[in-house]
C-alpha cells in the first residue's frame, strides 16, 4: 500500500477532526460526577472486603497461639 503525500496526510486528518463530536459542558459535568460516584462506591465495597478479610485473618491468627 502506497503511503500518502504529507499534504494529503494533513487534508484527512483535517477532513476527520471535523467529524468529531464533543460532549457539552453538561454531559461532561454528569459523566465526571458519575465517575465520582462510582469510584467512591467502589473504595467503599473494597475497604468493607479488606476489612472483612483482616478480620478473618487476625481470628485465623488469634488461633495459633
Amino acid at each position: 500500500m502506497a503511503r500518502p503525500k504529507f499534504g494529503e496526510f494533513v487534508n484527512q486528518v483535517k477532513t476527520e477532526a471535523t467529524k468529531i463530536v464533543w460532549p457539552s459542558n453538561r454531559e461532561t459535568v454528569q459523566t465526571t460526577i458519575m465517575v465520582l460516584i462510582m469510584t467512591t462506591l467502589l473504595a467503599l465495597f473494597f475497604f468493607g472486603v479488606d476489612s472483612v478479610f483482616k478480620f478473618i485473618v487476625s481470628w485465623l491468627t488469634s488461633l495459633a497461639r
